[in-house]
């Protein structure tokens, strides 16, 4: 049953404002590709490329796999186990491959957590050879959304042990901290996950408080004060814009949902699991298509990639 759903919070909305007329929906809903749950490929994150094809993060088979137009899908590459084989990643415990980017030149990067210092980090996918960390973080960090701000020449990265987003050149070299806001922190779990930038402030989800957060890009390029723009989306993984101003398609993982947000605050499910949502963890939208991934993590064992047609 999708139901609407109004948010609470008063300085976006009035209670009981109804969806916009105006509201994007979805069509055409159906299965890409199929993905082995058994050998550990949860899909977790999405970077489009040319021509319809898509790069995604797999949790906890520690791999990156490129899923052709056609719904063809190849593994490119295989992270190896820490020393020790690992266990000691924060929150999870066991090392995963988490956020995927696409840089314009075609460059592929990716995150690795796994609890140890010159593992976790951003790593770069050459198109041959093995791959390389370029940005290593903090052992203790738990590396999750990986944005490329073209406008500022570096990375974003969403911490969600630690509350943070970090900031580093997209040459490579030292993360610093671009943000700590309180909005930003777990409450028990993962904090900010999934992130965008978006006319001209980085968006990020909050899992645990259920929350989608703004903060402004000051002139320099720093954080400016984080605002909280919507809230009662318990267990929000990723999200996107759909291009229709401020409305986002959010993936609520906990409860197998697609759902979108609105510009006033509202939020209302478009996709549930009768239509096939198992563990819903990102979205991705170009032009009228929307890419969701299904990790089957909490529910579910048929993790998947799904193709809609957007329809403004």
């Amino acid at each position: 049953m999708k139901t609407i759903r109004t948010l609470g919070l008063a300085a976006l909305l009035v209670v009981g404002t109804a969806v916009p007329a105006s509201a994007s929906s979805l069509g055409e809903v159906r299965v890409l590709a199929h993905f082995d749950r058994a050998a550990g490929q949860a899909a977790e994150s999405i970077a489009l490329e040319p021509g319809g094809g898509v790069v995604i993060g797999m949790i906890p088979a520690r791999q990156v796999v490129r899923v052709a137009p056609d719904g063809a899908v190849a593994v490119l590459t295989t992270m190896p186990l820490p020393p020790g084989g690992g266990g000691t990643t924060p929150v999870v415990g066991d090392p995963v491959v988490t956020g995927v980017a696409r840089a314009d030149s075609g460059t592929l990067y990716f995150l690795y957590s796994s609890g140890q210092g010159g593992l976790t980090g951003i790593w770069q996918l050459p198109r041959s050879g093995a791959p390389r960390l370029v940005v290593p973080l903090p052992a203790d960090t738990m590396p999750n959304a990986l944005v490329i701000d073209a406008a500022r020449k570096r990375f974003l990265v969403s911490d969600s042990a630690g509350g943070r987003i970090w900031q580093a050149p997209l040459g490579g070299g030292r993360a610093t901290v671009w943000s700590a806001d309180p909005t930003l922190a777990p409450n028990g779990f993962f904090g900010a996950n999934g992130m965008k930038v978006h006319d001209g402030a980085v968006w990020a989800s909050n899992s645990d408080r259920g929350t989608i957060v703004r903060i402004p890009v000051t002139r320099d390029g720093g954080s400016g004060r984080a605002e909280v723009r919507a809230t009662g989306l318990a267990g929000i993984d990723d999200f996107d814009f759909t291009g229709r101003g401020d409305e986002i398609l959010a993936a609520i993982n906990q409860a197998n949902e697609l759902v979108r947000v609105n510009a006033n605050g509202t939020h209302d499910t478009l996709l549930d699991a009768g239509d096939g949502m198992q563990g819903t963890t990102a979205v991705a939208v170009r032009g009228d298509r929307v890419y969701v991934t299904n990790g089957a993590n909490l529910a579910g064992d048929d993790p998947t990639l799904m193709l809609a047609r957007l329809r403004r």
